[in-house]
């Protein structure tokens, strides 16, 4: 039998990395940059975190002096100012000198998986970890926190009130950047950038500095991604290549959601079931079907891509000067 109320859970905690992961990724690609490397600044947002909160944990006298406060701050700032920093090194290489934007992000993305795994077992051995992991579980208990109502309110709280407060927090940041673009100046003018950068220069807009925010910006979204996995999904575990594909879902899920941050919300927890989908549906000792569950989410974004190839809308379409480098003496 297909257990709803138990999946629907998993679903949303398994889809909260992606919308994260996609809404950085779609801010970054109003702004005409295609930043491939979103798989690698989810890892290093995700270990930069691990680190702050794993000295943290290790300077306390004892257990008992734990502030979970200080823990859930120490390592967002600590995953913020990480992918921040890989955000402004790819906006230098493709920005500032211009570098081809598909091989720097590709580059980040593989820089990004090795310094996570260099530094994750840097830290299994500082810990004397026999296991080939590190656990913060006080830090993962302060993320995992349910609202206080979620247990009196039964099936409803387990479906809507049973996740950690960083849950909450993607939902209202993906919201949030999806009503800058559509109805603010800022997203008016980013937006402009994206579609053409020459003509939103020639207009007094700065071309170089919205595309170095949106893409910082947008780095640091994807970085708590990172983080929401190890402290909630992982429940404080951190392992080498733990992640997966889940970054290079996040950047299909953009396409998906037809570079709509809002729709994200949704399709996002709709990824995260067709993600986990073979986990629920009984399918024996056929290990071929399982693969076959595990591809959903890959064809469901394909369908969508030659769907909306085919109706040819421009508001379905991606901005112009996507993936394209600016030179403004060429305009």
């Amino acid at each position: 039998m297909f257990d709803f109320l138990s999946f629907l859970p998993r679903a949303v905690i398994q889809g909260i990395p992606l919308m994260l992961g996609s809404t950085g990724e779609t801010l970054t690609e109003k702004s005409g940059n295609l930043n491939l490397g979103i798989p690698g600044i989810m890892y290093v947002g995700a270990i930069s975190g691990v680190i702050g909160a794993f000295f943290y944990e290790s300077s306390l006298p004892s257990p008992e002096a734990f502030q979970p406060l200080f823990a859930v701050l120490i390592s967002l700032l600590c995953c913020l100012a990480g992918s921040f920093l890989m955000g402004l090194i790819y906006c230098f290489l493709t920005v500032t000198l211009r570098a081809n934007q598909n091989v720097t992000g590709l580059a980040l993305t593989t820089f990004g998986v090795g310094f996570g795994n260099f530094f994750g077992g840097s830290l299994i051995k500082l810990s004397g970890n026999s296991m080939p992991y590190l656990a913060l579980s006080a830090t993962s208990a302060a993320y995992c926190t349910p609202l206080p109502w979620a247990s009196a309110t039964g099936w409803a709280g387990k479906a809507f009130f049973s996740y950690g407060f960083l849950a909450y927090v993607a939902i209202v940041i993906s919201l949030v950047v999806s009503f800058v673009l559509n109805h603010t100046r800022v997203g008016l003018h980013l937006r402009a950038v994206g579609e053409n950068p020459g003509t939103a220069d020639a207009a007094g807009i700065s071309v170089g500095k919205y595309k170095y925010a949106a893409t910082c910006i947008g780095s640091m979204i994807a970085g708590l991604g990172g983080l929401y996995y190890i402290m909630d999904y992982a429940s404080g575990i951190w392992s080498s290549n733990a992640f997966g594909d889940r970054g290079w879902l996040a950047i299909a899920l953009v396409i998906f959601t037809i570079w709509r941050p809002n729709v994200g919300v949704l399709s996002s927890i709709l990824f995260g079931g067709l993600y986990i989908l073979h986990m629920y549906i009984p399918t024996g000792m056929n290990l071929a079907v399982k693969e076959l569950y595990k591809m959903l989410p890959y064809v469901v974004t394909i369908i969508v891509l030659i769907l909306s190839s085919i109706r040819n809308q421009r508001d379905k379409q991606p901005p112009k000067s996507l993936g394209l480098s600016f030179f403004r003496e060429d305009r």
